[in-house]
C-alpha cells in the first residue's frame, strides 16, 4: 500500500508542484527546472508501479494467491475462488514464474509456500479443504481415475469438475508436487523402524508452509513380499462395479467366507500377489498371509527325569536319580504334547511343516484372522488333539508270524513305539491333520516327532542290557587286542633273530639233502652189491667156490697194492718158488739150495715138481 501512496504523490507533485516552484532555480533555466522536476517525479511514480507490478516465484517454491479486491465475495462455505472472487485463488503462480502484471501486489497478496515433496517408500495422504460435500454414509472422495490424476492436483478443475471435500481416497505417489496448499493439506506419516526413520514424525504440507508434529501416522507403501500374499479388507466402494457377495469355502466341509470383488467394500475374493501398492491405509487394511512352508514346532515346558547307570571295574552296576527343566523357546508354536500310553506320562517333541495355499488365504482370513490365528487357533489344538488320539489309540504295524509270514496287524500303541515305530506313528498323526487342514485351507505336508520323553523305569533294562554288551564287546576287544599285540611282539622277536633262524633254516636244509644224499648212495650200495652177489654167484657155479674165493683174495691184495705201491718197494719176497704136487723133499732141497748159492741177487732156481 506504501507504494500506492508514493505513486500518487508522485503523480499530483509532477502535475501541480512546478506552478509553486520559483520562475527560477539557482544555476537552472525555469522551464529546463521544472521539466526536470517533473521527469524525475514520474520516474519515481514508475518505480513505486513497478514494484506492485512484478511477480517473481523462487525455483522450489510455488505462489498462492488471495485476492483482496475481488468482483464478488464467496458463496457461504466457500473457501477457494474459480471466478475472480475476493479470497484464495484456484490457480496458483508455478515455480520460476517473473511476470509483469499492473498493481499485481496492490489487488493480491502472494504465499510463497513450498513443493510437496513425497521420498520413495511412502505417500502423501490428502485432505481438500473445498468441494463438493460427501454423500451420507461415505467417508472418504471418491478415487480419481489414473487417466485424470494430474487433473485431480489441479486445483481449479478439482473444483469446478466434482471434487468432493475431505479425505481423498487417490493418494500421492513418490515425487515433487507444486499443489495449491490453500485448498490441499498433505501429511506424510513416517513410522520409526531402527533403520532410515528414526522417530515418529508426520511432515504437514498446508499454508503454514512445512511443518513437523509427532503422531502415529502411517503412510508407507504396502510392500507384499515374496511368499506371501496381501488380502485386502476395504472400507470403501467404488462406483460402477456389481458387488454381488461370493461365499467361498476351502472344503465341502471346510470353513465358509462371504468375500467380495476387488474394489468394493469388505474382504476381497482375489489377494494381492507379491509387489508394491500404493494403498491408502485409511480405507484399505491388508492382512498379509505367508504362502511357505511354515514350521510349527512344539518343543519345552516340561521336567525330565533320569536315572543314570554306572559300571565299575568289578562289572556291578550302580545308578542314581537326577531332572533337568526344558523350557519352551519363544519362537515355538507350542509346548511338547503331554500323552498317555500305558498308564505312563509321555512328553512328545514334534515339528509340523504347513503351508496356506494362496486361493484359500481370503477366506482363511475372513473366517479366522492372520497367520497366527489360523495357527493359535485351528492347527496347533488340533496337532495336538489328534497326537494324543493316537497315541492313546491304535496303530497298523507289520510283524512277522511263526512260519516267518509278513502281515499287518492292528495293536494298541505301546510306549516303545516312540522309539520302535516312529514312521508309524507320523504317518497315522499325519493323515489326520491333513484332513483337519484342508477344512481349514490349510495343506499339512509333514509331521516329524522329535525328542520323546519316556520314564527312565523303562529303559533301565534295556540300557543294563546294553551295557551288559557293551561290556562283552569291550572283553572281547581287549582280547583281540592281547592277541594282536602278541603277534606283533613275536613277529618283532623273529625279525631281530631273523640271520640265526636263516642259517638254522639253511642247516635244516643241508641236513635233508645230506640226508636224501646218503639214502641215495645207500640204495646204490645195495644194488651193487646185490648185482656184485648174483655175479660170484654165476661164477662159483662155473669155477667152484674155493677157485673164486682164491679170486677174490688175489683181487684184494692187487687192489690194495695198486692203491699203496710203496708196499713193494720194502717187501721181501721169496726168491725161490717150489711147485708140485708130491709130498717129496723138492721144496726143502730147493730152499738149501738156495742158501748156499753166490750173491743175494741171484735167480731164484725154478723147481718144478712134475
Amino acid at each position: 500500500m506504501i507504494y500506492v501512496v508514493i505513486v500518487i504523490l508522485a503523480l499530483i507533485a509532477a502535475i501541480v508542484a512546478p506552478r509553486f516552484m520559483p520562475g527560477a532555480l539557482p544555476g537552472l533555466g525555469g522551464a529546463h527546472g521544472i521539466a526536470i522536476a517533473r521527469v524525475l517525479l514520474l520516474l519515481l511514480a514508475l518505480t513505486a508501479i513497478l514494484e506492485t507490478s512484478i511477480v517473481k516465484i523462487p525455483a522450489n517454491e510455488v505462489g498462492v494467491v488471495r485476492k483482496l479486491y475481488g468482483a464478488s465475495n464467496l458463496a457461504d462455505g466457500q473457501l477457494i475462488a474459480t471466478n475472480g472472487e475476493t479470497g484464495y485463488q484456484a490457480q496458483v503462480i508455478p515455480p520460476g514464474t517473473f511476470r509483469i502484471s499492473p498493481f499485481f501486489n496492490v489487488l493480491n497478496t502472494l504465499d510463497y509456500l513450498p513443493l510437496v515433496t513425497v521420498p520413495q517408500g511412502f505417500y502423501g495422504r490428502v485432505v481438500a479443504r473445498d468441494g463438493a460435500p460427501l454423500p451420507a454414509g461415505q467417508v472418504m472422495a471418491d478415487a480419481w481415475p489414473e487417466k485424470d490424476f494430474q487433473k485431480f492436483l489441479d486445483a481449479e478443475y478439482f473444483l469446478t469438475h466434482g471434487g468432493q471435500k475431505g479425505l481423498q481416497l487417490s493418494v500421492l505417489k513418490p515425487g515433487v508436487y507444486p499443489l495449491n496448499l490453500a485448498l490441499f493439506e498433505v501429511k506424510i506419516g513416517f513410522i520409526k523402524n531402527g533403520k532410515d526413520v528414526v522417530a515418529n514424525n508426520d511432515e504437514i504440507y498446508n499454508l503454514q508452509g512445512l511443518t513437523k508434529e509427532e503422531t502415529p501416522l502411517d503412510t508407507s507403501i504396502t510392500r507384499v513380499p515374496a511368499g506371501s500374499v496381501g488380502v485386502v479388507r476395504s472400507s470403501v466402494q467404488a462406483k460402477g462395479i456389481d458387488c454381488a457377495t461370493i461365499t467361498a469355502k476351502t472344503d465341502a466341509e471346510g470353513l465358509a467366507a462371504d468375500l467380495v470383488p476387488q474394489g468394493c467394500k469388505g474382504i476381497w475374493a482375489d489377494s494381492l500377489s507379491p509387489n508394491d501398492y500404493y494403498l491408502n491405509r485409511d480405507a484399505y487394511d491388508v492382512t498379509l498371509v505367508s504362502t511357505r512352508v511354515t514350521a510349527l514346532e512344539f518343543k519345552g515346558g516340561f521336567t525330565r527325569r533320569y536315572i543314570d547307570l554306572k559300571v565299575d571295574s568289578k562289572g556291578d552296576f550302580t545308578q542314581s536319580e537326577r531332572t533337568q527343566s526344558f523350557t519352551k523357546p519363544n519362537d515355538s508354536a507350542d509346548s511338547a504334547i503331554n500323552t498317555k500310553m500305558e498308564g505312563w506320562e509321555i512328553q512328545q517333541e514334534l515339528r509340523a511343516v504347513v503351508q496356506i495355499t494362496p486361493e484359500h488365504a481370503p477366506i482363511v482370513v475372513a473366517a479366522v484372522g492372520g497367520q497366527s490365528e489360523v495357527d493359535d487357533r485351528i492347527v496347533v489344538p488340533s496337532i495336538r488333539s489328534h497326537v494324543r488320539n493316537v497315541y492313546g489309540g491304535t496303530i497298523q504295524v507289520e510283524q512277522l508270524d511263526d512260519k516267518g509270514v509278513r502281515s499287518v496287524v492292528t495293536r494298541p500303541t505301546r510306549v516303545l513305539d516312540t522309539i520302535e515305530q516312529r514312521p508309524v506313528l507320523e504317518k497315522a498323526i499325519l493323515e489326520r491333520m491333513q484332513v483337519d487342514g484342508r477344512r481349514a485351507g490349510v495343506d499339512v505336508k509333514e509331521i516329524r516327532l522329535g525328542e520323546s520323553v519316556i520314564p527312565p523305569e523303562l529303559l533301565l533294562a534295556r540300557q543294563r542290557e546294553q551295557l551288559a554288551g557293551q561290556l562283552k564287546l569291550a572283553f572281547i576287544q581287549e582280547q583281540t587286542a592281547q592277541e594282536q599285540r602278541q603277534k606283533t611282539e613275536q613277529a618283532r622277536a623273529t625279525a631281530n633273530q631273523q640271520s640265526d633262524l636263516v642259517t638254522a633254516q639253511i642247516g635244516v636244509q643241508t641236513a635233508k639233502l645230506m640226508q636224501d644224499k646218503r639214502a641215495a648212495e645207500g640204495r646204490a650200495e645195495r644194488l651193487y652189491l646185490e648185482e656184485q652177489a648174483a655175479g660170484q654167484t654165476a661164477q662159483a657155479n662155473v669155477l667152484g667156490k674155493d677157485s673164486v674165493l682164491r679170486l677174490q683174495q688175489m683181487k684184494l691184495v692187487i687192489d690194495v697194492l695198486a692203491a699203496h705201491p710203496d708196499i713193494l718197494k720194502n717187501l721181501n719176497l721169496p726168491r725161490i718158488y717150489v711147485a708140485g704136487g708130491g709130498n717129496g723133499l723138492e721144496g726143502a732141497a730147493a730152499v738149501f739150495g738156495g742158501v748156499f748159492q753166490d750173491g743175494a741177487g741171484a735167480a731164484a732156481a725154478d723147481v718144478v715138481k712134475k
